[in-house]
Protein backbone atom coordinates (compact mmCIF):
# COMPACT_ATOMS: atom_id res chain seq x y z
CA UNK A 1 0.00 0.00 0.00
CA UNK A 2 1.56 3.40 -1.15
CA UNK A 3 2.82 5.46 2.09
CA UNK A 4 2.95 8.77 2.42
CA UNK A 5 6.41 10.54 0.98
CA UNK A 6 8.42 12.73 2.20
CA UNK A 7 10.34 15.80 1.58
CA UNK A 8 12.62 14.73 -0.45
CA UNK A 9 10.54 12.03 -2.04
CA UNK A 10 7.72 14.51 -2.83
CA UNK A 11 10.04 16.89 -4.87
CA UNK A 12 11.39 13.75 -6.74
CA UNK A 13 8.11 12.90 -7.40
CA UNK A 14 7.40 16.59 -8.74
CA UNK A 15 10.15 16.03 -10.56
CA UNK A 16 9.41 13.23 -11.89
CA UNK A 17 6.01 14.69 -12.83
CA UNK A 18 7.33 17.35 -14.38
CA UNK A 19 9.52 15.46 -16.90
CA UNK A 20 6.38 12.87 -17.46
CA UNK A 21 4.43 15.88 -18.79
CA UNK A 22 6.94 16.69 -21.72
CA UNK A 23 6.71 13.31 -22.80
CA UNK A 24 3.34 11.22 -24.09
CA UNK A 25 2.35 8.43 -21.99
CA UNK A 26 2.64 5.28 -24.35
CA UNK A 27 -0.61 3.80 -25.64
CA UNK A 28 -0.52 0.44 -23.94
CA UNK A 29 0.07 2.12 -20.15
CA UNK A 30 -2.55 3.94 -20.68
CA UNK A 31 -5.25 1.64 -21.76
CA UNK A 32 -3.70 -0.14 -18.66
CA UNK A 33 -3.64 2.73 -16.57
CA UNK A 34 -7.83 3.42 -17.41
CA UNK A 35 -8.44 -0.11 -16.85
CA UNK A 36 -7.22 -0.51 -13.49
CA UNK A 37 -8.99 2.66 -12.46
CA UNK A 38 -11.96 1.28 -13.97
CA UNK A 39 -11.62 -2.05 -11.67
CA UNK A 40 -10.75 0.21 -8.34
CA UNK A 41 -14.37 2.09 -8.90
CA UNK A 42 -15.50 -1.24 -7.17
CA UNK A 43 -14.01 -0.68 -4.09
CA UNK A 44 -14.38 2.55 -3.54
CA UNK A 45 -17.82 4.56 -2.46
CA UNK A 46 -19.66 7.14 -4.23
CA UNK A 47 -18.21 10.01 -2.22
CA UNK A 48 -14.89 8.98 -2.47
CA UNK A 49 -15.09 9.33 -6.12
CA UNK A 50 -14.23 12.90 -7.81
CA UNK A 51 -16.98 14.41 -9.08
CA UNK A 52 -17.40 14.06 -12.76
CA UNK A 53 -16.93 10.50 -12.01
CA UNK A 54 -19.41 9.86 -9.82
CA UNK A 55 -22.17 8.90 -12.86
CA UNK A 56 -19.95 6.23 -13.80
CA UNK A 57 -20.45 4.55 -10.92
CA UNK A 58 -22.87 1.99 -12.01
CA UNK A 59 -21.31 1.40 -14.80
CA UNK A 60 -19.30 -2.26 -15.40
CA UNK A 61 -15.33 -2.05 -15.83
CA UNK A 62 -15.52 -2.41 -19.85
CA UNK A 63 -18.61 0.21 -20.19
CA UNK A 64 -16.55 2.20 -17.53
CA UNK A 65 -13.55 2.15 -19.99
CA UNK A 66 -15.01 2.50 -22.99
CA UNK A 67 -17.19 5.65 -22.08
CA UNK A 68 -15.37 6.95 -19.34
CA UNK A 69 -11.52 6.40 -20.38
CA UNK A 70 -10.58 10.21 -20.73
CA UNK A 71 -12.40 11.52 -17.16
CA UNK A 72 -10.66 8.75 -15.32
CA UNK A 73 -7.00 9.39 -16.92
CA UNK A 74 -7.49 13.42 -16.20
CA UNK A 75 -8.86 12.75 -12.81
CA UNK A 76 -5.95 10.20 -11.68
CA UNK A 77 -3.69 12.83 -13.03
CA UNK A 78 -5.12 16.16 -11.29
CA UNK A 79 -6.45 14.19 -8.06
CA UNK A 80 -4.08 13.46 -5.85
CA UNK A 81 -6.03 11.61 -3.11
CA UNK A 82 -8.34 9.96 -6.18
CA UNK A 83 -4.85 8.75 -7.07
CA UNK A 84 -3.74 7.29 -3.79
CA UNK A 85 -7.05 5.45 -2.93
CA UNK A 86 -6.70 3.66 -6.73
CA UNK A 87 -2.86 3.15 -5.22
CA UNK A 88 -4.62 1.55 -2.01
CA UNK A 89 -6.94 -0.71 -4.14
CA UNK A 90 -3.92 -1.63 -5.97
CA UNK A 91 -1.80 -2.56 -3.32
CA UNK A 92 -4.53 -5.09 -2.05
CA UNK A 93 -5.80 -6.26 -5.58
CA UNK A 94 -1.93 -6.95 -6.55
CA UNK A 95 0.21 -6.36 -3.38
CA UNK A 96 3.56 -8.32 -4.64
CA UNK A 97 3.36 -6.19 -8.15
CA UNK A 98 2.55 -3.14 -5.76
CA UNK A 99 5.58 -4.16 -3.17
CA UNK A 100 8.02 -4.94 -6.25
CA UNK A 101 7.33 -1.42 -8.22
CA UNK A 102 7.50 0.59 -4.56
CA UNK A 103 10.55 -1.09 -4.15
CA UNK A 104 12.23 0.53 -7.34
CA UNK A 105 13.34 -3.46 -8.35
CA UNK A 106 10.19 -4.96 -10.46
CA UNK A 107 11.21 -8.53 -11.51
CA UNK A 108 12.47 -9.19 -15.27
CA UNK A 109 9.48 -11.60 -15.60
CA UNK A 110 7.42 -9.15 -15.07
CA UNK A 111 5.03 -7.94 -17.98
CA UNK A 112 6.48 -4.07 -18.47
CA UNK A 113 2.91 -2.61 -19.35
CA UNK A 114 1.89 -3.94 -15.97
CA UNK A 115 4.60 -2.64 -14.45
CA UNK A 116 4.18 0.90 -16.13
CA UNK A 117 0.96 1.18 -15.13
CA UNK A 118 1.40 0.42 -10.90
CA UNK A 119 4.14 2.65 -11.36
CA UNK A 120 2.12 5.13 -13.01
CA UNK A 121 -0.27 5.18 -10.04
CA UNK A 122 1.87 4.59 -6.99
CA UNK A 123 4.45 6.88 -8.40
CA UNK A 124 7.74 5.89 -6.24
CA UNK A 125 10.88 7.52 -7.12
CA UNK A 126 11.87 6.63 -10.49
CA UNK A 127 8.56 5.98 -11.99
CA UNK A 128 8.62 8.02 -14.96
CA UNK A 129 11.76 5.56 -15.93
CA UNK A 130 9.71 3.05 -15.97
CA UNK A 131 6.63 4.60 -17.44
CA UNK A 132 9.65 4.87 -20.52
CA UNK A 133 11.19 1.67 -20.24
CA UNK A 134 7.63 0.31 -20.71
CA UNK A 135 7.09 2.13 -23.67
CA UNK A 136 10.58 1.20 -25.21
CA UNK A 137 9.61 -2.87 -25.11
CA UNK A 138 6.42 -2.20 -26.29
CA UNK A 139 7.71 -0.43 -29.32
CA UNK A 140 10.41 -3.05 -29.36
CA UNK A 141 7.74 -5.76 -29.57
CA UNK A 142 5.74 -4.09 -31.98
CA UNK A 143 8.67 -3.53 -34.06
CA UNK A 144 9.36 -7.24 -34.01
CA UNK A 145 6.21 -8.09 -34.67
CA UNK A 146 6.06 -5.79 -37.75
CA UNK A 147 9.26 -7.75 -38.74
CA UNK A 148 8.09 -11.22 -38.15
CA UNK A 149 4.83 -10.28 -39.86
CA UNK A 150 6.87 -8.70 -42.76
CA UNK A 151 8.92 -12.05 -43.12
CA UNK A 152 5.88 -14.07 -42.79
CA UNK A 153 4.30 -11.73 -45.75
CA UNK A 154 7.40 -12.09 -47.89
CA UNK A 155 7.70 -15.94 -47.38
CA UNK A 156 3.47 -15.89 -48.40
CA UNK A 157 4.09 -13.49 -51.45
CA UNK A 158 7.55 -16.08 -52.71
CA UNK A 159 4.86 -18.75 -52.55
CA UNK A 160 2.35 -17.31 -53.88
CA UNK A 161 4.78 -16.18 -57.42
CA UNK A 162 6.33 -20.04 -57.21
CA UNK A 163 2.23 -20.87 -57.72
CA UNK A 164 1.44 -18.55 -59.83
CA UNK A 165 4.29 -19.26 -62.45
CA UNK A 166 3.51 -22.83 -61.97
CA UNK A 167 -0.23 -22.47 -62.69
CA UNK A 168 1.14 -20.07 -66.10
CA UNK A 169 3.15 -22.99 -67.45
CA UNK A 170 0.50 -25.64 -67.01
CA UNK A 171 -2.25 -23.01 -69.04
CA UNK A 172 0.41 -22.96 -71.45
CA UNK A 173 0.61 -26.53 -71.67
CA UNK A 174 -3.15 -26.83 -72.00
CA UNK A 175 -3.46 -24.07 -74.12
CA UNK A 176 -1.02 -25.18 -76.51
CA UNK A 177 -2.69 -28.92 -76.60
CA UNK A 178 -6.17 -27.16 -76.87
CA UNK A 179 -4.68 -25.25 -80.09
CA UNK A 180 -3.78 -28.10 -82.35
CA UNK A 181 -6.73 -30.33 -81.08
CA UNK A 182 -8.85 -27.55 -82.70
CA UNK A 183 -6.99 -27.61 -85.67
CA UNK A 184 -7.58 -31.06 -85.98
CA UNK A 185 -10.87 -30.27 -85.43
CA UNK A 186 -11.05 -27.80 -88.12
CA UNK A 187 -9.18 -29.82 -90.57
CA UNK A 188 -11.72 -32.45 -89.98
CA UNK A 189 -14.60 -30.21 -90.33
CA UNK A 190 -13.26 -28.98 -93.55
CA UNK A 191 -13.44 -32.13 -95.14
CA UNK A 192 -17.15 -33.01 -93.74
CA UNK A 193 -18.21 -29.75 -95.52
CA UNK A 194 -17.01 -30.90 -98.92
CA UNK A 195 -18.48 -33.61 -98.17
CA UNK A 196 -21.76 -32.01 -97.60
CA UNK A 197 -21.35 -30.22 -100.67
CA UNK A 198 -21.54 -33.07 -102.93
CA UNK A 199 -24.44 -34.37 -101.40
CA UNK A 200 -26.49 -31.30 -101.77
CA UNK A 201 -25.84 -31.18 -105.24
CA UNK A 202 -26.85 -35.41 -105.41
CA UNK A 203 -30.33 -33.91 -103.25
CA UNK A 204 -30.43 -31.13 -105.69
CA UNK A 205 -30.69 -33.25 -108.79
CA UNK A 206 -32.91 -35.96 -106.90
CA UNK A 207 -35.21 -32.66 -105.74
CA UNK A 208 -35.57 -31.93 -109.26
CA UNK A 209 -36.88 -35.62 -110.11
CA UNK A 210 -38.96 -35.44 -107.30
CA UNK A 211 -41.00 -32.66 -108.51
CA UNK A 212 -41.52 -34.13 -111.81
CA UNK A 213 -42.65 -37.35 -110.28
CA UNK A 214 -45.43 -34.99 -108.07
CA UNK A 215 -46.47 -32.73 -111.23
CA UNK A 216 -47.79 -36.25 -112.55
CA UNK A 217 -49.35 -37.20 -109.15
CA UNK A 218 -51.11 -34.37 -108.89
CA UNK A 219 -52.81 -34.49 -112.46
CA UNK A 220 -53.82 -37.92 -111.86
CA UNK A 221 -54.89 -36.91 -107.85
CA UNK A 222 -57.27 -34.08 -109.84
CA UNK A 223 -58.83 -36.71 -112.54
CA UNK A 224 -59.22 -38.82 -109.59
CA UNK A 225 -60.47 -35.79 -107.07
CA UNK A 226 -63.18 -35.29 -110.01
CA UNK A 227 -64.74 -38.49 -110.11
CA UNK A 228 -65.40 -38.55 -106.20
CA UNK A 229 -67.16 -35.91 -106.45
CA UNK A 230 -69.06 -36.84 -108.49
CA UNK A 231 -69.15 -40.34 -106.19
CA UNK A 232 -70.15 -38.15 -102.84
CA UNK A 233 -73.11 -36.13 -104.65
CA UNK A 234 -74.37 -39.27 -105.53
CA UNK A 235 -73.66 -40.59 -101.98
CA UNK A 236 -75.68 -37.57 -100.32
CA UNK A 237 -78.72 -37.93 -102.39
CA UNK A 238 -78.67 -41.71 -101.07
CA UNK A 239 -78.13 -40.39 -97.59
CA UNK A 240 -80.95 -38.26 -97.56
CA UNK A 241 -83.10 -40.76 -98.70
CA UNK A 242 -81.88 -43.16 -95.17
CA UNK A 243 -82.27 -40.01 -93.24
CA UNK A 244 -85.76 -40.17 -94.22
CA UNK A 245 -86.68 -43.72 -93.23
CA UNK A 246 -84.09 -43.93 -90.25
CA UNK A 247 -86.70 -40.33 -88.93
CA UNK A 248 -89.62 -42.29 -89.42
CA UNK A 249 -88.49 -45.41 -87.96
CA UNK A 250 -87.74 -43.28 -84.61
CA UNK A 251 -90.75 -41.63 -84.33
CA UNK A 252 -92.70 -45.15 -84.84
CA UNK A 253 -90.36 -46.56 -81.96
CA UNK A 254 -90.65 -43.34 -79.72
CA UNK A 255 -94.78 -43.98 -79.67
CA UNK A 256 -93.88 -47.56 -79.06
CA UNK A 257 -91.95 -46.80 -75.62
CA UNK A 258 -94.62 -44.43 -74.79
CA UNK A 259 -97.13 -47.35 -74.66
CA UNK A 260 -94.41 -49.34 -72.32
CA UNK A 261 -93.73 -46.57 -70.06
CA UNK A 262 -97.09 -46.21 -69.49
CA UNK A 263 -97.54 -50.03 -68.47
CA UNK A 264 -94.24 -49.92 -66.13
CA UNK A 265 -95.78 -46.90 -64.06
CA UNK A 266 -99.39 -48.44 -63.32
CA UNK A 267 -97.52 -51.68 -62.35
CA UNK A 268 -95.33 -50.01 -59.78
CA UNK A 269 -98.25 -48.25 -58.87
CA UNK A 270 -100.29 -51.12 -58.07
CA UNK A 271 -96.76 -53.00 -56.51
CA UNK A 272 -96.83 -50.09 -54.15
CA UNK A 273 -100.38 -50.13 -53.31
CA UNK A 274 -100.44 -53.73 -52.70
CA UNK A 275 -97.31 -53.34 -50.13
CA UNK A 276 -99.12 -50.23 -47.96
CA UNK A 277 -102.25 -53.03 -48.13
CA UNK A 278 -100.15 -55.93 -46.32
CA UNK A 279 -98.87 -53.82 -43.58
CA UNK A 280 -102.51 -52.60 -42.66
CA UNK A 281 -103.75 -56.06 -42.94
CA UNK A 282 -100.81 -57.62 -41.09
CA UNK A 283 -101.00 -54.64 -38.13
CA UNK A 284 -97.19 -54.28 -38.12
CA UNK A 285 -96.04 -51.63 -35.17
CA UNK A 286 -93.89 -48.93 -35.51
CA UNK A 287 -90.04 -49.83 -34.69
CA UNK A 288 -89.90 -48.82 -30.86
CA UNK A 289 -86.08 -50.10 -30.84
CA UNK A 290 -83.16 -48.59 -32.65
CA UNK A 291 -79.06 -49.60 -33.29
CA UNK A 292 -78.47 -46.65 -31.24
CA UNK A 293 -80.58 -47.81 -27.78
CA UNK A 294 -78.04 -51.11 -27.23
CA UNK A 295 -75.34 -48.91 -27.02
CA UNK A 296 -74.16 -48.92 -23.27
CA UNK A 297 -73.78 -45.45 -22.33
CA UNK A 298 -75.01 -43.06 -19.18
CA UNK A 299 -78.44 -42.36 -19.41
CA UNK A 300 -79.93 -38.34 -18.77
CA UNK A 301 -80.41 -37.98 -14.76
CA UNK A 302 -77.63 -40.56 -14.21
CA UNK A 303 -74.98 -38.46 -14.02
CA UNK A 304 -73.87 -36.03 -11.15
CA UNK A 305 -73.71 -32.18 -11.87
CA UNK A 306 -70.06 -32.09 -10.69
CA UNK A 307 -69.12 -35.02 -13.50
CA UNK A 308 -70.97 -32.54 -16.31
CA UNK A 309 -69.18 -29.71 -15.50
CA UNK A 310 -65.82 -31.46 -14.71
CA UNK A 311 -66.73 -32.57 -18.29
CA UNK A 312 -68.32 -29.31 -19.73
CA UNK A 313 -66.18 -26.37 -21.70
CA UNK A 314 -65.84 -22.68 -21.26
CA UNK A 315 -68.10 -21.00 -23.91
CA UNK A 316 -63.80 -19.16 -24.11
CA UNK A 317 -62.08 -22.19 -23.85
CA UNK A 318 -59.81 -22.46 -27.50
CA UNK A 319 -59.88 -26.29 -26.87
CA UNK A 320 -64.15 -25.83 -27.97
CA UNK A 321 -63.30 -23.95 -31.53
CA UNK A 322 -61.03 -27.00 -31.98
CA UNK A 323 -63.34 -29.31 -31.21
CA UNK A 324 -66.09 -27.53 -34.18
CA UNK A 325 -63.49 -27.42 -36.35
CA UNK A 326 -62.54 -31.11 -36.01
CA UNK A 327 -65.92 -31.88 -36.95
CA UNK A 328 -66.24 -33.33 -41.13
CA UNK A 329 -66.33 -30.41 -43.71
CA UNK A 330 -66.57 -28.05 -40.89
CA UNK A 331 -67.08 -24.08 -41.80
CA UNK A 332 -65.18 -21.30 -39.72
CA UNK A 333 -67.32 -17.68 -40.88
CA UNK A 334 -65.31 -14.89 -39.08
CA UNK A 335 -66.22 -11.46 -38.36
CA UNK A 336 -63.42 -9.41 -39.45
CA UNK A 337 -63.57 -6.50 -37.51
CA UNK A 338 -65.50 -8.04 -34.56
CA UNK A 339 -62.31 -9.56 -33.78
CA UNK A 340 -59.43 -7.05 -34.72
CA UNK A 341 -61.68 -4.46 -32.68
CA UNK A 342 -61.97 -7.02 -29.93
CA UNK A 343 -58.25 -8.06 -29.80
CA UNK A 344 -56.21 -4.91 -30.90
CA UNK A 345 -58.27 -2.05 -31.56
CA UNK A 346 -54.90 0.92 -31.48
CA UNK A 347 -53.52 -0.56 -34.76
CA UNK A 348 -55.00 0.92 -38.21
CA UNK A 349 -57.36 -1.58 -39.80
CA UNK A 350 -54.80 -2.66 -42.66
CA UNK A 351 -52.08 -3.84 -39.82
CA UNK A 352 -55.45 -5.33 -38.15
CA UNK A 353 -56.54 -7.09 -41.21
CA UNK A 354 -52.83 -8.63 -41.88
CA UNK A 355 -52.41 -9.86 -38.53
CA UNK A 356 -55.85 -11.34 -38.16
CA UNK A 357 -55.08 -13.18 -42.31
CA UNK A 358 -51.99 -14.51 -40.82
CA UNK A 359 -53.12 -16.20 -37.97
CA UNK A 360 -56.34 -17.39 -39.82
CA UNK A 361 -54.07 -18.78 -42.39
CA UNK A 362 -52.34 -21.06 -40.40
CA UNK A 363 -55.20 -21.84 -38.55
CA UNK A 364 -56.99 -23.26 -41.67
CA UNK A 365 -53.33 -25.34 -42.55
CA UNK A 366 -52.91 -26.76 -38.77
CA UNK A 367 -57.18 -28.04 -38.86
CA UNK A 368 -58.10 -28.30 -43.09
CA UNK A 369 -61.12 -26.67 -42.27
CA UNK A 370 -62.91 -24.32 -44.68
CA UNK A 371 -62.08 -20.34 -43.44
CA UNK A 372 -63.80 -17.29 -44.83
CA UNK A 373 -63.24 -13.64 -43.14
CA UNK A 374 -65.70 -11.25 -43.68
CA UNK A 375 -65.21 -7.30 -43.34
CA UNK A 376 -67.38 -4.73 -43.57
CA UNK A 377 -66.68 -2.91 -46.91
CA UNK A 378 -68.37 0.53 -45.40
CA UNK A 379 -65.36 1.35 -43.54
CA UNK A 380 -63.06 1.42 -47.21
CA UNK A 381 -62.61 4.74 -48.65
CA UNK A 382 -60.94 2.59 -52.08
CA UNK A 383 -60.26 -0.63 -53.11
CA UNK A 384 -58.02 -3.19 -50.67
CA UNK A 385 -55.04 -4.28 -52.61
CA UNK A 386 -54.59 -7.33 -51.02
CA UNK A 387 -53.70 -11.11 -51.47
CA UNK A 388 -55.24 -13.15 -49.55
CA UNK A 389 -53.29 -15.71 -47.67
CA UNK A 390 -53.25 -19.40 -48.60
CA UNK A 391 -56.67 -21.54 -47.46
CA UNK A 392 -58.60 -18.39 -46.34
CA UNK A 393 -61.07 -16.86 -48.71
CA UNK A 394 -61.25 -13.06 -47.95
CA UNK A 395 -64.67 -11.34 -48.67
CA UNK A 396 -65.93 -7.38 -48.32
CA UNK A 397 -69.46 -6.27 -48.08
CA UNK A 398 -71.05 -4.54 -51.14
CA UNK A 399 -71.91 -0.84 -50.52
CA UNK A 400 -75.49 -0.63 -48.60
CA UNK A 401 -74.34 -3.88 -47.25
CA UNK A 402 -73.59 -4.48 -44.32
CA UNK A 403 -70.80 -7.22 -42.89
CA UNK A 404 -73.61 -8.90 -40.92
CA UNK A 405 -75.80 -9.51 -43.50
CA UNK A 406 -73.07 -10.64 -45.89
CA UNK A 407 -72.39 -13.74 -43.14
CA UNK A 408 -76.10 -14.70 -42.51
CA UNK A 409 -76.00 -15.04 -46.13
CA UNK A 410 -73.08 -17.37 -46.27
CA UNK A 411 -74.80 -19.27 -43.73
CA UNK A 412 -77.79 -19.35 -45.64
CA UNK A 413 -76.41 -20.74 -48.53
CA UNK A 414 -74.40 -23.65 -46.62
CA UNK A 415 -77.07 -26.90 -46.77
CA UNK A 416 -78.56 -28.24 -44.12
CA UNK A 417 -76.14 -30.51 -41.64
CA UNK A 418 -73.04 -29.21 -42.24
CA UNK A 419 -71.08 -27.86 -39.28
CA UNK A 420 -70.77 -23.95 -39.99
CA UNK A 421 -69.24 -22.07 -37.02
CA UNK A 422 -69.33 -18.43 -36.79
CA UNK A 423 -67.07 -16.57 -34.71
CA UNK A 424 -68.68 -12.67 -33.51
CA UNK A 425 -69.33 -11.15 -30.33
CA UNK A 426 -72.02 -9.37 -32.02
CA UNK A 427 -75.71 -10.45 -30.46
CA UNK A 428 -77.39 -10.14 -33.21
CA UNK A 429 -75.07 -11.55 -35.41
CA UNK A 430 -75.06 -15.07 -33.32
CA UNK A 431 -78.89 -14.68 -32.63
CA UNK A 432 -79.16 -14.79 -36.68
CA UNK A 433 -76.83 -17.76 -37.29
CA UNK A 434 -77.95 -19.57 -34.63
CA UNK A 435 -81.56 -19.88 -36.19
CA UNK A 436 -80.20 -20.83 -39.41
CA UNK A 437 -78.33 -23.56 -38.30
CA UNK A 438 -74.76 -22.33 -37.39
CA UNK A 439 -73.01 -22.07 -34.17
CA UNK A 440 -72.12 -18.85 -33.11
CA UNK A 441 -68.65 -18.89 -30.75
CA UNK A 442 -67.00 -15.30 -29.04
CA UNK A 443 -64.44 -13.53 -30.42
CA UNK A 444 -62.56 -14.10 -27.36
CA UNK A 445 -62.06 -17.46 -28.21
CA UNK A 446 -60.86 -17.10 -32.10
CA UNK A 447 -57.73 -14.67 -30.47
CA UNK A 448 -56.92 -17.39 -27.50
CA UNK A 449 -56.73 -19.53 -30.29
CA UNK A 450 -54.51 -17.66 -32.57
CA UNK A 451 -52.37 -16.55 -29.51
CA UNK A 452 -51.42 -20.17 -29.32
CA UNK A 453 -50.10 -20.56 -32.89
CA UNK A 454 -47.92 -17.26 -32.61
Amino acid sequence: MAQPASGAESAGAAGDAAEALDRPLPEAVRRRVVALVSEAFGGLTVPELPPQLRQYARFTPSRRARFAGNAMAAALEGDPRFRRRVGDWLGTAQPELTATVESGAPPAAADPVDVAAAAYVLRPTGWVKLVAAAGEEVQRADAERADEAGRRELERLREELAEARAHTRTETERLRSELEASRKEAEALQRKLRSAQSDVKRGEAALRRTQAEVDGIRADAAARVSAAESETRRLKARLGETEAALEASRRAAREGRSVEDVRLRLLLDTVLEAAQGLRRELALPPVSVRPADSVDAVEPGRMSPKDVAARALSETDPALLDQLLALPQAHLVVDGYNVTKTGYPTMPLEKQRLRLLGGLSALAARSGAEVTCVFDGAELAAPVLLAPPRGVRVLFSKPGVTADELIRQLVRAEPAGRPVVVVSSDREVADGVAASGARPVASVMLLKRLSRLS
